[in-house]
Formats: structure tokens, C-alpha cells, sequence
């Protein structure tokens, strides 16, 4: 009976925090829609704006998979995205071909500090602040 007691609450709380991440990435996803963003694509600009790379370095699409919930292909996808809409840019690392960075363009940039109290205020609206 106790182990079920155990078991009821932690799938009620797993569930309540399945509630709370669907309902912030809604919030984040209708505040920058209008900005043709969604919340993953944030991520990765907030990433490469305020975590950068020690300089002259770059940062690996490697390293940023670990950091965005996403699988490998499906960040490959949306870097392609944000590339094409000319917020990043990737370029084949010299010392090993298989690697990929990805930098920051200055749109992407600009488009990031205009977006980011957006993102921020969403974030305040879902979780409370």
C-alpha cells in the first residue's frame, strides 16, 4: 500500500512537471512566433549569445545538443532553419571534418536582444517570478 502511495506521487508530480514545461514552451512559442521563432530555436541563439566560446574559438553543434532537448537530428534540422534565415552560421571544423560549428551572425545577434525580454517575460508569465 505504502509503495503505491509512493508511486501515485511521483507520477503526479512527473505529470505536473510535463504540465508546466508544455504550458512555458506555449507561452515562449506565441511570444516569439510573430518573430518567426519557437522556443528551441531561442535556445540555441540564447546559447550562442551569452554562453560563448573562450576566444577565437567556436562552438560545436556537439556541445550544443547537450545543452538543447533535442536529438541530433533534429538540431541539425533547425540549425539548417536559423542558417538559412541567416541567424547562424556553420563551418566544417579544420582539425577533425566531422565537426561542426556553428557561430552567431549579427542578425542573429540583434534579432536575440530584441527577443530576449519576450522570451523573459513568457518565462515570467508560466512559472511565476
Amino acid at each position: 500500500m505504502a509503495a503505491e502511495a509512493v508511486d501515485s506521487r511521483l507520477e503526479e508530480r512527473w505529470r505536473e512537471i510535463l504540465s508546466v514545461h508544455a504550458r512555458t514552451l506555449g507561452e515562449i512559442d506565441r511570444a516569439l512566433h510573430p518573430y518567426g521563432l519557437g522556443a528551441s530555436d531561442f535556445e540555441v541563439l540564447d546559447i550562442l549569445a551569452t554562453s560563448p566560446p573562450a576566444e577565437g574559438e567556436q562552438c560545436r553543434v556537439q556541445n550544443l545538443a547537450g545543452r538543447i532537448h533535442l536529438s541530433q537530428s533534429a538540431l541539425s534540422r533547425l540549425i539548417a532553419r536559423l542558417e538559412k534565415d541567416g541567424l547562424v552560421a556553420r563551418s566544417v571544423c579544420a582539425e577533425d571534418r566531422r565537426g561542426v560549428y556553428v557561430t552567431l551572425t549579427r542578425k542573429g545577434r540583434d534579432l536575440h536582444a530584441e527577443v530576449l525580454p519576450l522570451q523573459r517575460a513568457a518565462l515570467t508569465r508560466a512559472l511565476g517570478g
